[in-house]
């Protein structure tokens, strides 16, 4: 099926991994331009690896990714955890690789200081622009790189575990971000645990467990039928298992297919420590 102009991107029968062990299998679906998603599932279901493949991380091992013309560019930001604060950067410079995409790395800061200095307001750090990213608090730093998020000026923007360690009052603001993000049409893709933040902010979810449980409008997704076969299912995952192909055209079932589609039937997907299928794990 033709992808619709309205879809910032479109996911056909998409399998993720490593080494070639599969760690996101078998997902299907559209993430429609100006949307606001949240990727749940317990530690391990692959959000890390889905934003990854999306933003062209880690190779495809089968299906593919197709962005949308609304997509444009772009913009990622990884855990926190996975990026060095010990290298001698300023909050300034630091915001400024933002914008090595449109104007280059070297003509960056010289053209777009003012962009940078504007996008340092807006997340309340003015003032700190000359300060060493080794010396802010976590918060400080995220506020930091969601400054640089903003330069991008990204219309799909990528985020894995965005509030993670930070004060409350920093996640207050930069959810507020975010949805100013999603006012102005931007697609925003959110890897989140905190499930009142997703039942208070993003009206779409996609609950993973290395496979799609539900994917849909948020009270739909988050009930406690879903949550726990989430669980069952990553528990017994089998991290060894190779990937198992299908024919594209067989499962190209359309941008709106993991509404309705029970992703716990695939009895041949051998992914799952002695349970045969999926769906005996999860029951």
């Amino acid at each position: 099926m033709g992808q619709r102009v309205s879809d910032a991107i479109h996911i056909h029968c998409l399998t993720l991994g490593y080494d070639r062990h599969p760690a996101v299998h078998h997902l299907d679906g559209s993430i429609a331009a100006g949307d606001m998603l949240a990727l749940v599932g317990p530690n391990g279901a692959g959000k890390s690896t889905l934003l990854k493949g999306l933003v062209g991380e880690i190779p495809v091992l089968d299906g593919r990714i197709e962005r949308g013309t609304s997509a444009g560019a772009v913009a990622y930001l990884p855990q926190a955890t996975e990026i060095d604060r010990s290298f001698p950067l300023s909050v300034l410079d630091l915001v400024a690789m933002g914008l090595w995409r449109r104007l280059g790395a070297w003509r960056s800061l010289r053209r777009g200081r003012a962009a940078c200095e504007a996008a340092i307001a807006a997340v309340g750090l003015s003032g700190f622009e000359a300060r060493p990213i080794g010396t802010l608090s976590g918060g400080q730093f995220q506020r930091a790189l969601f400054a640089r998020l903003i330069v991008q000026d990204a219309r799909v923007i990528l985020l894995d575990e965005p509030f993670t360690g930070i004060d409350a009052r920093t996640v207050g603001d930069l959810i507020a971000l975010i949805s100013g993000w999603h006012e102005q049409g931007r697609t925003v893709v959110a890897a989140l645990h905190d499930f009142a933040q997703v039942r208070a902010h993003f009206p779409t979810t996609l609950l993973l467990a290395r496979e799609p449980i539900a994917w849909g409008p948020t009270s739909a997704v988050l009930t406690p039928d879903n949550l726990e076969r989430a669980r069952q299912l990553s528990e017994a995952w089998d991290e060894t298992a190779a990937i198992c192909r299908h024919d594209h055209e067989a499962h190209d079932h359309g941008p709106d297919h993991h509404r309705e589609h029970d992703h716990a039937a695939h009895g041949a997907h051998d992914h799952h420590h002695g349970h045969g299928s999926p769906r005996e794990a999860a029951e």
